[in-house]
């Protein structure tokens, strides 16, 4: 006889499984905690065959005698109901595996090495934040223009034009990669540049020559954090990133040759770079080891000291005494880089100090210690040249 919901909501838990039938091969599986769940049996190629048609009463006694004449049909038609459920699910595994979200941090981990450990962070936390909610659950090759277009202005609206720029260019590479990977038909990000407010790049605000003397007698006058103070001093004499001076580890520095070599998984580029260190740097250094040899980092933090000093210092340092929005940490690469063309140095020298990107073919084919010996000396012209700086300058009032 066929169930009824009554019965079935009066249907007791046993010491052991039992089961109701409602015919047709559907049943109604009753377990000793008290759970109840929907079976079909059936044969198919001579074989006697169960399977699951969900839980009651999350699939009702309605549901459940469709899904059996669903099976039915099936049956009817030679096909096994148990593989086409299993089909089914590979196919539900498979959509949840095409996500965005999923193939982009796929992408993610076969780069990762590639990256420096600023820049992958930078890049996740901003797939996180401004990308994974709105797209990231969505199937990849069905995601529109138009979705993706809604993603970059929620940035473009918040003025954040330069990170609009890298998140479409960002997802553009997932987009690649899943094509590649035969899981997209298509890439939506390159067309979308020509409608979205193009991004103005702004130079870091920085000091012009005549500007430097001024600011050196301020700074040596600061009488605040002096690891800061020394790590300010060292970034105008190397030119090298914020990042990778405050990240700098006393391992990587070579006093007997006077050199500053920088591994590759630090620096922007992902290649390996030598600075060569003047006297007065190295002067510097000499100072630091005295208070900071027995950590691992040369500017360790003022709290944790088994942590650099924070991506915030030296700017703060520049506000503290007076230079805020004039000057920042970064700027002073670009003073540097004025000053020493300004006095005729080679260009290939300069742009290998400031470890930047050489797009000129042929430069390109001269190594570091090719340069090593010319840049050696221009730092130390420049060195000297900001010590001068210093002894022309007027005193601080006090």
């Amino acid at each position: 006889m066929p169930l009824t919901d009554l019965e079935i909501r009066r249907a007791k838990a046993e010491v052991k499984t039992y089961t109701k039938s409602d015919g047709g091969g559907l049943s109604l599986q009753i377990d000793p905690n008290g759970a109840k769940g929907w079976r079909f049996r059936y044969r198919f190629e001579g074989k006697a065959k169960l399977i699951s048609l969900g839980t009651y009463p999350a699939v009702s006694l309605a549901d459940a005698r469709k899904k059996r004449d669903e099976a039915k049909e099936l049956l009817a038609a030679g096909i096994n109901p148990s593989d086409t459920r299993k089909e089914k699910k590979l196919a539900q595994q498979e959509k949840l595996g095409n996500t965005f979200e999923s193939i982009a941090r796929e992408w993610y981990q076969r780069r990762y090495d590639l990256w420096a450990e600023s820049y992958r962070t930078e890049m996740i936390a901003t797939f996180e934040k401004d990308v994974f909610p709105h797209i990231g659950h969505r199937p990849i090759d069905s995601i529109t223009p138009m979705e993706l277009m809604g993603v970059l202005t929620r940035l473009e609206e918040r003025g954040a034009t330069e990170k609009m720029r890298k998140v479409r260019q960002r997802c553009g590479e997932v987009w690649k990669y899943a094509i590649a990977t035969g899981r997209a038909l298509s890439n939506p990000a390159p067309d979308l540049a020509s409608v979205m407010m193009p991004h103005k790049k702004e130079h870091y605000p920085h000091l012009k020559a005549a500007e430097l003397p001024e600011f050196l007698t301020v700074l040596q006058a600061y009488t605040g954090n002096v690891i800061v103070k020394l790590a300010m001093r060292l970034l105008i004499l190397t030119g090298t990133r914020p990042g990778e001076l405050r990240k700098a580890e006393w391992s990587e520095f070579d006093f007997d040759n006077c050199l500053w070599n920088i591994p590759e998984e630090r620096m922007k580029m992902r290649r390996p770079h030598m600075i060569p260190l003047s006297r007065q740097a190295i002067a510097i250094l000499e100072e630091l080891r005295t208070m900071t040899s027995s950590y691992l980092y040369i500017f360790p933090g003022r709290l944790e000291k088994v942590k650099p000093i924070s991506d915030m210092s030296l700017n703060v340092l520049i506000r503290r005494i007076g230079y805020g929005g004039r000057a920042t940490g970064h700027g002073f690469r670009h003073t540097m880089s004025t000053i020493l063309h300004e006095k005729g140095y080679n260009t290939a020298w300069i742009e290998l100090q400031l470890a930047h990107v050489d797009k000129n073919s042929i430069r390109g084919t001269y190594n570091h210690a090719q340069y090593l010996d010319g840049r050696r000396d221009m730092m130390q012209w420049y060195a000297d040249y900001i010590d001068s700086l210093e002894l022309t300058a007027s005193p601080v009032a006090k």
